[in-house]
């Protein structure tokens, strides 16, 4: 007979696609019209009062509109692909993004066919006390898979039977001849909870506006059952929960409400309706996680987010994921088998149903921020509707149970991480490149309103490179005076061979790149590296993120000489610092421990050179000596004085040493303590000749800063 069916399903072209009512209104209904409709709708009213227990419903209600809204918007601007709220996510904020949620989400989506089976059992024995609960429970299951088995389409004809089922059921006990009661009750005493812990009581009832989408594979058209359906669902299950509402406040008193779960059994004009309703709530429940569950693990293995996605991935006859559906329901299997009552993972579930509503409701906040052309849904909504939505479902989670929160983020953060090592790759784009741009943006619109503060600098470099090929600086060294929180924009003039030069250009930053810092890197076509040169410090500087310092380096060659001093002047009129590196031939950097600064009592251009120094020390966790010279005895307390104080002023090291050198200039050069490197501080004149002098003197690369003006080390 299986095979029979399963045939029939495969020949009939009718049955892989379906439409709005059958795909997405109907299971949608049956998710949100279950067992809390008929089992604790009644004790929300007895609690809560008419008025009350209406502004839990729509306080519920708000939280799934705005979410049904968000993804009613965004489904009409992308191609939504199977997996419902996976493919969604994934779209928008990466594979990462939408692995991270859809994994628990598929997890919850199967561990809920194991509670609403449990949940069938339960009202099964309420008929029918004397059957074996072990028996139901198997024999539910099999039912269940066997017909989730033949396909989503003998799925929804099987839901059209049990919605005709639950319709019954309403009605039976709307029309029960019971006379109204004289007690009725607008406001609440909430003798068995606060209104916020009834409230989490009855908010799973309004979950469930999913189930349509996690079939968004099998729809006709996604773009347009989606919306249609899910907002049709919401405003019905809305209208039928309020009705209910109303006719228990105003048919039984408070304390039968709260003290007697079966009060719709008790009262129906026919009690086996009601109680056949209860029994088909669960049922297709079930029936609806296990048709959706298997769809959206189909929908992670399709890209691989997955272990054994290949496996998983199959299709059968071009729409049915049969593998997906066994394992699923072997996972449910051992759940009733080895856990029996899941009350304890129920709110848990709950959690990441309300995670992914949050994110799907911060996807369209974010694009609608972004103001992206790429974004223009043919349904619109106000910004502050996919921002309630989140907001909403972060609210409510902490609401429920902040344990189980905390548990649910913390997994959600994990697999993100986890996800993000597996270099996932996707064949659509997303917008998080987008959206940081975005944001950066805005950040540069307000920065801009600030001047740049001498305690928010930072080493922000910029790097001229003659030739990417031959380049003889140090990018170690680079690093070293940038790293953790500096950038470096590096650049070259051509006029031939741009794109090769291009590419030599950012082979030679990679590493900078790779060790986390932010490099930017340009090809300027111009007949004149120093024309060229000038126009990118011109035109930098009308950025919010621009460059602070000049780095140049300074060879044996002196053809270069006249360039340099040049841009350094140049750069001083455009508000930049300098800094040139006279490498040492054959000491290079030495132990990259020491570092010299060599200082002048009185001299305004100090304060780069101590920053730079700090950088050092920072990533070389080296030691600092502050050198100065004294021509005679006379001077030298004043001079010790004066570097104690500069010290002290700049915050340096409590390890830093003071040195004050007897003597002439270059008789100092040779007496002052052994470095790695010695920073001098240099005027508008730059003493070609001299510097490479120094280089030999003190044995050691040097380094000559010149300050901006806008730097300060006692910031």
């Amino acid at each position: 007979m299986l095979t029979e069916l399963v045939d029939k399903f495969k020949t009939d072209p009718t049955s892989k696609k379906l439409g709005t009512f059958g795909g997405v209104f109907t299971p949608d209904v049956l998710t949100i019209l279950g067992v809390i409709m008929f089992l604790r709708l009644g004790w929300v009213v007895g609690n809560a009062g008419l008025l009350g227990a209406i502004a839990i419903i729509v306080l519920a209600k708000v939280i799934t509109i705005c979410t049904g809204l968000s993804m009613s918007s965004i489904t009409t601007n992308i191609k939504i692909g199977p997996g419902g709220a996976y493919s969604i996510i994934s779209k928008s904020l990466g594979l990462e993004a939408g692995g991270s949620v859809g994994i628990p989400f598929y997890v919850s989506q199967t561990l809920s066919v194991a509670l609403y089976v449990i949940g069938f059992v339960e009202g099964w024995k309420f008929i029918f006390p004397g059957h074996s609960a072990l028996i139901i429970m198997l024999a539910t299951w099999a039912a269940v898979l066997t017909i989730s088995y033949i396909s989503a389409a003998f799925a929804i004809r099987v839901q059209y039977i049990i919605l005709v089922i639950i319709i019954l059921a309403i009605f039976s006990f709307v029309l029960s001849p019971v006379e109204p009661t004289h007690r009725f009750q607008l406001i609440g005493q909430f003798e068995d909870g606060s209104f916020w812990e009834v409230f989490a009581v009855f908010f799973p009832a309004v979950t469930g506006i999913m189930a349509g989408a996690n079939l968004s594979g099998d729809l006709k058209n996604p773009r347009k059952a989606i919306p249609l359906g899910t907002m049709s669902a919401i405003v019905v299950t809305l209208i039928i929960y309020i009705g209910l509402a109303w006719y228990n406040a105003s048919f039984f008193n408070p304390l039968e409400l709260r003290t007697n779960q079966m009060i719709m059994v008790e009262n129906a004009y026919i009690e086996s309706f009601v109680l056949m309703g209860i029994l088909a709530a669960t049922f297709s429940s079930a029936l609806s996680s296990l048709v959706g569950a298997p769809r959206i693990l189909q929908a992670l293995a399709e890209q691989k987010t997955v272990p054994f996605h290949k496996f998983f991935e199959k299709k059968i006859h071009g729409t049915e994921p049969r593998n997906a559906i066994i394992f699923t329901s072997l996972i449910v299997l051992a759940a009733l088998l080895l856990i029996g009552n899941l009350n304890a993972l129920a709110t848990l579930i709950t959690m990441f149903f309300l995670i992914t509503y949050g994110m799907l409701n911060l996807v369209v906040f974010i694009q609608q921020s972004m103001k992206i052309i790429s974004f223009r849904p043919t349904f619109k909504i106000p910004r502050i509707v996919a921002f309630l939505g989140a907001v909403g479902c972060i609210f409510v989670m902490f609401l429920i149970n902040p344990i189980f929160s905390i548990v649910a983020i913390v997994t959600i953060i994990s697999l993100y991480v986890w996800l993000g090592k597996k270099g996932l790759e996707a064949e659509w784009g997303d917008i998080r490149g987008g959206m940081f741009l975005v944001l950066a943006e805005m950040a540069s619109r307000i920065a801009a309103k600030f001047p740049r503060h001498q305690i928010a600098w930072k080493p922000d470099i910029l790097l001229p490179i003659e030739n990417p090929k031959i380049w003889a600086g140090s990018l170690l060294f680079i690093k070293n005076i940038t790293f953790p929180s500096g950038s470096i924009f590096a650049f070259t003039v051509r006029n031939q061979n741009l794109p090769e030069t291009r590419k030599d250009l950012k082979q030679l930053l990679a590493p900078l790149d790779s060790d986390g810092i932010l490099v930017n890197s340009a090809v300027l076509e111009d007949n004149s590296f120093l024309h060229g040169a000038k126009l990118v410090i011109e035109t930098l500087q009308g950025g919010a993120f621009r460059p602070n310092i000049l780095f140049l380096t300074i060879g044996n060659d002196e053809q270069n000489d006249k360039m340099i001093n040049e841009l350094v002047q140049h750069a001083s009129e455009h508000e930049l610092g300098a800094i040139l590196l006279k490498q040492h031939p054959r000491n290079a950097f030495g132990l990259q421990r020491t570092i010299n600064v060599w200082l002048r009592d009185k001299s305004p251009n100090w304060h780069l050179a101590i920053l730079i120094t700090l950088q050092l020390q920072l990533n070389w966790e080296g030691r600092i000596n502050l050198v100065t010279v004294a021509e005679n005895d006379e001077d030298e307390p004043n001079l010790k004085i004066f570097l104690n104080r500069l010290s002290d002023q700049a915050r340096l090291p409590s390890l830093t040493e003071f040195h004050v050198v007897k003597g002439g200039f270059k008789d100092a050069l040779t007496k002052a303590p052994r470095a790695d490197i010695s920073i001098f501080g240099i005027g508008d004149e730059l003493p070609f000749s001299f510097i490479r002098e120094i280089t030999e003197l003190t044995n050691s690369s040097c380094l000559f800063v010149k300050d901006s003006g806008h730097e300060s080390a006692i910031a």
